[in-house]
């Protein structure tokens, strides 16, 4: 199948998440689960990269923060959602009143709600050698990581107002503890006493520089006096922006935090901001938040959008399907496809006798036109209804008959209970559920004796790391694989698997330079 691949694709989903951290994946996992099509779009940079374990996450205390995200990641396809690796560059509304979100690199997602969980950047003070400890000797939180360095020497920065916010909490951690004020910070005096009535060490003067030990750790701080300052941590809370340039077309702008030291997104109690059909969750609405209290947030504003969207669907009684109208904007042009019959379609029927056969995903109808030409009493099943049109259209021109049946395949009997002597699913874009409902589906509607072929792309390249400025406009794990339909014959009886394995694609049918080789599944219902 030729398709457009050099042209910006638009995507249809009824809410875009930007930002693919524990807000985000925690909303469109909420989402998923209200069968809501979700897509994530995630730049890769969430705020705590620099740590090596994040802490105080009941149930994953200790935890890689790229862990949790693979984990988070995996949970929201299993639901059908995408999780795409790219950068918003702007948002805007359009006439009708859902959102353009625009992808660097020309794609775009169109949506119905936008998520902005976007997160912030740390702006560090320039001190020389700081931002290279950031995440390890640097830190910026008591709760995250100060268990992890109790009893050591903590030297606290405070460079703006509320930098001695958390010094009470380190002064818990460790008896060695010394407060660094910068003479232009502007803390409040009684809180300076207060420390020193404490029996803190309070300097005040202005670091130049982070001391090193021979094996690079934190050893000290250096004032611009020339006094060194001994420590094994530096604490400091850095200034903080919130990521939100994308949404300055909507008009939406941060106001200052009430510590002075940074800004955010302000909401209301559903998580919505001042753009009616905005919302914001994480660390760009509450800087304080940590993972845990980000992935909740994200997990309550997810189930605030998903009320959101079934009240507005009620009052209309509709029960829009967004992934329908993903694929009908899709083929709301030229034709997407060549028109060809699959490769492996045409190399694995060779044989059979024709009878009944049902084409899963059939798009403009290429299999199973030439399916009919061949005696095949075929039926066409796609969630597009402009897709089916096409196919009606091209049976037509090619005199043949072709049964059409606008159907989702992880809906209860969506083949009408039917069977047939032929299932083929080439590249059919089946969206994943946990309970594998599709694949279930396909099976069930292969009759005794008759034969199931399976043919997908080999995802594997596609998985490889993507530049977020170019991206790609669809998540290949986030549909059903042929290694989830194999999965399943392996633990059922009654089949008899004759073909799975990966080839090249087959020259002379439909064919597309972007995709070189296809994993084939053929088997046999006894």
């Amino acid at each position: 199948m030729s398709d457009r691949h050099d042209r910006p694709v638009r995507r249809h989903c009824d809410v875009c998440v930007i930002g693919g951290s524990a807000a985000g994946l925690a909303a469109a996992l909420q989402l998923g689960r209200q069968r809501r099509s979700v897509i994530v779009v995630d730049a890769g940079e969430p705020r705590n990269a620099p740590a090596a374990l994040m802490h105080s996450f009941l149930g994953r205390d200790g935890t890689a923060p790229g862990e949790l995200i693979d984990a988070g990641r995996e949970e929201v396809r299993s639901y059908g959602g995408e999780v795409l690796t790219g950068r918003a560059s702007d948002v805007r509304r359009l006439d009708d009143g859902r959102f353009e979100v625009r992808l660097e690199g020309g794609h775009a997602v169109i949506a119905r709600r936008v998520l902005a969980a976007t997160g912030l950047v740390d702006e560090l003070p320039r001190i020389v050698g700081l931002a290279e400890h950031w995440g390890r000797d640097v830190i910026h939180c008591p709760f995250c990581h100060g268990y992890e360095v109790r009893d050591r020497r903590i030297v606290l920065l405070a460079v703006h107002a509320g930098g001695l916010h958390p010094a009470a909490l380190f002064r818990q951690l460790t008896h060695r503890f010394t407060v660094v004020v910068q003479p232009d910070a502007g803390v409040d005096d009684a809180d300076v006493a207060a420390l020193r009535a404490s029996d803190v060490d309070v300097v005040e003067g202005t670091v130049r520089r982070v001391v090193e030990d021979a094996a690079g750790h934190v050893a000290g701080v250096e004032l611009a006096d020339g006094t060194v300052i001994d420590a094994d941590v530096i604490a400091i809370g850095p200034r903080f922006t919130a990521r939100v340039d994308a949404f300055a077309s909507l008009g939406l702008r941060p106001v200052a935090h009430p510590s002075g030291a940074g800004d955010r997104i302000e909401t209301d109690a559903a998580g919505q901001t001042s753009v009616q059909g905005v919302y914001a969750a994480g660390n760009v609405a509450d800087p304080a938040n940590q993972v845990l209290q980000a992935a909740a947030e994200g997990s309550r504003i997810g189930s605030m959008i998903g009320f959101s969207l079934a009240e507005e669907d009620m009052r209309v009684a509709a029960r829009p399907s967004a992934n329908a109208l993903d694929w009908d904007d899709r083929y709301r042009d030229e034709p997407l496809w060549s028109g060809n019959p699959n490769g492996s379609l045409v190399n694995e029927i060779n044989g059979l006798c024709p009878g009944t056969a049902l084409d899963v995903g059939a798009g403009e109808g290429g299999d199973a036109i030439w399916l009919a030409a061949q005696g095949w009493t075929v039926t066409a099943s796609d969630v597009s209804q402009r897709a089916l049109d096409r196919v009606a259209v091209g049976a037509r021109q090619r005199e043949v008959s072709v049964e059409c049946l606008l159907a989702n395949a992880n809906d209860w009997q969506p083949y009408g209970g039917r069977a047939f002597g032929l299932v083929s699913a080439q590249y059919a874009s089946i969206p994943r559920t946990p309970d594998g409902s599709g694949v279930h589906n396909l099976l069930a509607a292969v009759a005794p004796g008759g034969t199931l072929l399976v043919v997908s792309h080999d995802i594997e390249p596609m998985r490889q790391t993507v530049d977020p400025a170019h991206g790609r406009p669809f998540d290949p794990d986030a549909y059903v694989r042929v290694e989830d339909v194999a999965e399943v014959l392996r633990s059922s009886s009654g089949w008899t698997v004759d073909v799975y394995e990966k080839r090249e694609r087959p020259p002379g049918a439909a064919t597309t330079a972007h995709h070189v080789e296809d994993v084939v599944l053929r088997a046999t219902r006894r």
